[in-house]
């Protein structure tokens, strides 16, 4: 019978763990076995234990702990291998290249819109003609330009706003001298004038008005709907409307580049306007009674159909004024909708009785 002694010593024990093996502790964490660690002395045995930690993420990796970097520096070990593995690293610094990947990358901003920055090209645009979305000048700023830049713009309509140089700055990286704005890719069309065109043409007006839609690409799919549904223009308010950027003109699948859209400073004013030019305003709001579909409202007619802000709906000034107050039927918990989708649903009762009509 073989004897415990007569048993073949065993092998030594190997240098670095078998891929794929764990090893844990009484408490279950994961350690790095003693004769696996950098620290062991080979001459004295094994030197101190250190405290095992985690590694990686949240386990052992079966890899060596790696020394602690000031004691390699001061024993005069040379840098962990890892940072000999990577060739490309060397190559850059071989180059003197160690600046941050993207540290140059422009803002957003500056590729999704046209800008003009400068107080002259600002001005300069303006007195062409040209039309600006936004413009943002150097807050405290005060002399001919810029008092010139206001006065323009205010009678064009467009917007000038007052911003610190962190704003302008986050806009562009160069050197605005405190003036940046934003350059439409529209051409935006006068309601006077395009209403009455409609109406020596013979067409029935169907208009659509957005109350401070802020967001682009909400903004983009309810351009995109209402060109498919028949509506001959958008109307916004010169103030507090989404800006009309590469993403609303993408969002919209080109629907902005066909249907007018008419800028306006003054919502309550423009519906006065079109109520004495014989146009019904409906406005869709979950404030009302009846709901669409349900109520017998002739839209066979010149209609303007009013929407609200996706945050407190249509505010109470223009509510007041629309001859017809309706909302979307909604059986469900949430009882509320995106305002692209409510705006489709509303736009296609008017051009469901339209096509009836016909």
């Amino acid at each position: 019978m073989e004897k415990r002694t007569d048993r073949p010593e065993r092998p030594d024990r190997p240098q670095r763990p078998v891929t794929g093996r764990r090893f844990y502790d009484e408490q279950n964490r994961p350690v790095t076995p003693k004769q696996f660690r950098p620290d062991r002395d080979a001459a004295d045995g094994f030197a101190e234990e250190a405290p095992a930690r985690p590694r990686g993420r949240g386990g052992s990796d079966n890899q060596p702990d790696q020394p602690d970097r000031g004691s390699a520096h001061r024993n005069g070990a040379s840098r962990p291998p890892y940072r000999q593995d990577r060739p490309e690293r060397t190559e850059r610094s071989e180059r003197g290249d160690d600046r941050p990947r993207y540290e140059n990358r422009a803002p957003q901003q500056d590729r999704s819109i046209d800008m003009l920055f400068g107080l002259r090209p600002i001005l300069e645009a303006l007195n062409a003609g040209r039309t600006l979305e936004k413009i943002f000048l150097l807050r405290g700023t005060k002399n001919s330009l810029v008092g010139d830049i206001s006065t323009l713009a205010r009678a064009a309509g467009i917007q000038v706003q007052q911003v610190p140089v962190e704003k302008l700055d986050g806009l562009t990286r160069k050197n605005h001298q405190g003036a940046v704005a934003f350059v439409s890719p529209i051409d935006y069309a006068p309601l006077d004038n395009l209403l009455s065109g409609l109406f020596e043409e013979g067409k029935v007006p169907f208009l659509l008005l957005l109350d401070r839609i802020t967001d682009v690409r909400n903004f983009g799919a309810i351009a995109r709907t209402a060109e498919c549904l028949g509506v001959q223009a958008l109307v916004v308010p010169s103030h507090g409307a989404a800006q009309i950027n590469g993403d609303a003109l993408k969002t919209s699948a080109g629907a902005l580049n066909l249907l007018p859209v008419c800028r306006e400073a003054n919502l309550q004013e423009t519906i006065r306007f079109l109520q004495q030019s014989g146009v019904t305003v409906v406005a869709c709001t979950e404030k009302a009674t009846e709901a669409v579909g349900a109520a017998e409202v002739d839209f066979s007619g010149p209609v303007a159909v009013l929407m609200g802000s996706e945050e407190d709906g249509i505010a109470p000034e223009l509510l007041r004024l629309a001859d017809v107050r309706l909302k979307v039927p909604m059986a469900g918990q949430i009882q509320s909708l995106n305002v692209s989708v409510a705006a489709g649903i509303m736009l296609f009762e008017v051009a469901r009785q339209r096509v009836t009509a016909e």
